[in-house]
């Protein structure tokens, strides 16, 4: 492994750093800010030198990936919160709710309704985003903010999903802070409190502009070998 256990360790205490700088700047309690470890296609070796030096909130795109990454680290760490934070597909749910903490990803209403019966089936309620396309990008997964008040109440209501607030993922070649405003206007305006936005390139605006849960890969673990 050439990405050195080390260099993680100092990547982390050196984003802690900046978090604590961040909410100091907008006078937020560090406590308010979930860091979820984004550890997509990384090497086991990095999330286990990560888990080692104390890291125990953990984001993941595939559904299949994390099963085989995590099933068997999982039991190992009663404190361990694992968070999807990509597109889930209906086919792929009951897996979902059997493996994750956290969904950030709820986007129509056909996922809304299997996440829902998956979750009285397994009889195992978890906490749930409903994911914005601020960006209104053809190509991109989310409700479009028009919708999203009713959406989020057709969840809450209709589903019974316990709904935690908003999430974003702005343009990649746009200024990420008018979406973080944009969807703190949003949430606030559905009576959520929670915001997850903001990654490595982008985490202390979103901290400044209200986030909850910022979602930081890279700035950890390095670029993906795979």
């Amino acid at each position: 492994m050439q990405f050195g256990i080390q260099k993680i360790i100092s990547n982390h205490i050196d984003i802690e750093k900046r978090i604590q700088k961040a909410c100091n700047q907008a006078s937020r309690d560090r406590q308010d800010v979930e860091l979820i470890a984004v550890s997509k296609r990384q090497e086991l070796e990095r999330v286990q030198t990560s888990l080692n030096n104390g890291l125990r909130v953990y984001g993941e795109n595939q559904v299949q990936e994390a099963l085989s990454r995590w099933l068997p680290i999982k039991p190992l760490y009663a404190d361990l919160k694992l968070h999807l934070v990509g597109s889930l597909q209906s086919n792929k749910a009951a897996d979902a709710v059997r493996l994750f903490d956290v969904i950030h990803t709820i986007d129509r209403e056909k996922i809304a309704k299997t996440i829902s019966s998956e979750m009285k089936k397994q009889n195992k309620r978890l906490e749930c985003f409903i994911q914005i396309n601020t960006g209104y990008e053809e190509q991109k997964s989310g409700i479009d903010p028009s919708q999203a008040l009713a959406f989020a109440d057709m969840c809450s209501h209709d589903y019974d999903i316990p709904i935690l607030g908003f999430m974003c993922i702005p343009p990649v070649n746009e200024d990420a802070s008018p979406h973080f405003g944009y969807l703190k206007k949003l949430a606030s305006a559905a009576g959520l409190k929670c915001l997850s936005m903001g990654m490595s390139s982008d985490f202390e605006d979103a901290i400044r502009l209200g986030a909850t849960h910022i979602r930081i890969g890279s700035a950890i673990f390095g670029e993906r070998t795979r």
